[in-house]
């Protein structure tokens, strides 16, 4: 038992591994179809949700690993620092290949696609540069607390994990994917939120306490709601609602790595 937090967080490993090969074989492919054979280019949007599946899956081991480790009681540097590795992976290089064959489409998209060159896809490799930052920073400088320094980075994970959805079953929202400098400005923001020093709340409470437990009980409600009426567009909503409520919820004491 004493390997099984261990052999968890390698199965986020894993996943986020299996994450990043979908989200690099998502790509326009031909196809002909129809009685005269005329070539249709089909958008790989299966590959890239099986990319946000694996990172959902990656996310609920990560969860798991921290839940059996004080449910054991077995802590040790070693979990610690596999625990970041697995985590820039999956919620750092995968969602940047995400980024990267977004970038990539959008620029297809442009009438001067021709000549736009691939160095404009490589900002979205900044997701992972910035995640590995702020793993490294908080293992060195991680303190007990109810909060953190910096967003979670399997935040950002599970955020940019539901724009394929989005893509492929919301068109009208997806569309403003196709606005390279939107993108941009969606990695900006994400790497802005992991270095800063903004405190953000756990989602476990440290007491159940109504005044503890409102800021969650709010984004659990923007969850459930959201998804009913916008579906998959609800995930980018609860993630603005946690980065809002983390700016007015003062009740953090202290902070912590995830």
């Amino acid at each position: 038992m004493k390997h099984l937090p261990n052999i968890l967080t390698l199965s986020n490993l894993f996943c986020g591994c299996i994450a990043i090969c979908f989200a690099l074989n998502s790509q326009p492919y031909l196809s002909y179809i129809g009685t005269e054979e005329a070539p249709y280019w089909i958008t790989g949007t299966e590959q890239s949700q099986w990319a946000g599946i694996m990172i959902g899956i990656a996310a609920l081991f990560d969860v798991l690993d921290g839940w059996c480790a004080r449910m054991l009681n077995i802590y040790s540097p070693i979990g610690k620092d596999l625990d970041s590795l697995a985590d820039i992976v999956s919620f750092g290089v995968a969602p940047a290949a995400i980024m990267f064959k977004m970038l990539w489409a959008a620029n297809i998209a442009q009438p001067d696609a021709l000549t736009v060159s691939m160095w404009s896809t490589s900002p979205a490799f900044l997701i992972a540069c910035f995640g590995a930052l702020r793993l490294a920073r908080f293992n060195v400088f991680s303190k007990s607390g109810s909060s953190f320094e910096g967003i979670p980075i399997p935040a950002i994970g599970i955020l940019i994990a539901s724009f394929p959805f989005i893509n492929a079953y919301q068109p009208n929202i997806g569309i403003l994917f196709k606005n390279t400098w939107l993108l941009y400005g969606i990695i900006a923001l994400c790497c802005a939120l992991m270095v800063s020093k903004m405190p953000f709340f756990k989602l476990i409470p440290k007491s159940w306490q109504m005044k503890h437990l409102l800021p969650r009980i709010i984004i659990i409600l923007t969850a459930l709601i959201g998804f009913l009426l916008i579906g998959w567009a609800s995930i980018p909503l609860v993630f603005l609602m946690y980065v809002v409520l983390s700016l007015f919820y003062k009740d953090q004491t202290a902070i912590t790595n995830e």
